[in-house]
């Protein structure tokens, strides 16, 4: 009998190397289909606010907690020099220049405890940019560290640049403080049960209220620059 010569294998496309970052590297739960997504309400949950709201917050974080930005769909095109510029340059101006969301990382289960807490912080009553995304949900996967910033297309090649990760099927979002590989992400996520004690936690009060402090301003500097309707 002829030794049965196995078929060849066929080469990785590049989104399934991301998909192996995660589940591989992380542990994190994807959800199937393109563009890739991660699974949220088992590892974590996510606050989703302006990035403009967000960088107020990041100092109730610790330095492990992973933080991602994800473009603005009207976000401007870039130019050729911007483009040229050290990505993580392009990452710290990305929120100021691009108008974009921010997703802070929270501890699981935290999506159900939002509303309750922001009516204890006495919030409840606001409109809000804020929505917390948990058990059921997903976002979309930022792209790896050391992954190229243009997007994944069905073909496996890069397209467009009109924005820090592009505006294709992958790239839209990227870490701005990425989860290390071999670490429970879980320690560095902000929890209720962080408060009052003297843990390594991120107190998740103190987060959402200077979150919530920070959407309210950000609303009201918008509703100034809204030019008078007239009848």
């Amino acid at each position: 009998m002829l030794p049965t010569v196995p078929l060849p294998r066929r080469p990785l496309h590049p989104s399934d190397s991301v998909r192996q970052w995660y589940e591989n590297e992380l542990g994190w739960a994807t959800v199937p289909g393109s563009p890739l997504r991660l699974a949220s309400g088992l590892r974590f949950d996510v606050l989703d606010i302006p990035a403009e709201a967000g960088v107020k917050a990041l100092r109730h974080l610790g330095p492990a907690s992973p933080v991602a930005l994800h473009r603005s769909r009207s976000a401007p095109r870039e130019d050729a020099t911007v483009r040229r510029e050290d990505p993580a340059a392009r990452r710290e101006k990305w929120p100021a220049r691009y108008g974009a969301r921010m997703w802070l990382l929270v501890a699981a289960g935290s999506a159900e405890e939002l509303p309750g807490l922001l009516d204890w912080l006495e919030w409840g009553a606001l409109a809000l940019d804020l929505t917390a995304i948990g058990a059921g949900g997903s976002i979309e996967a930022p792209l790896p560290p050391g992954v190229p910033e243009g997007p994944l297309t069905a073909d496996g090649a890069g397209a467009g640049t009109d924005g820090p990760g592009g505006a294709g099927p992958q790239g839209a979002a990227v870490w701005l403080r990425p989860p290390e590989p071999g670490c429970e992400v879980e320690p560095s996520l902000p929890t209720l049960s962080a408060v009052g004690g003297d843990g390594g936690a991120p107190d998740l009060v103190r987060l959402v209220d200077t979150v919530a402090t920070q959407c309210h301003r950000v609303r009201l500097r918008r509703a100034c620059a809204q030019p008078p309707a007239y009848s």
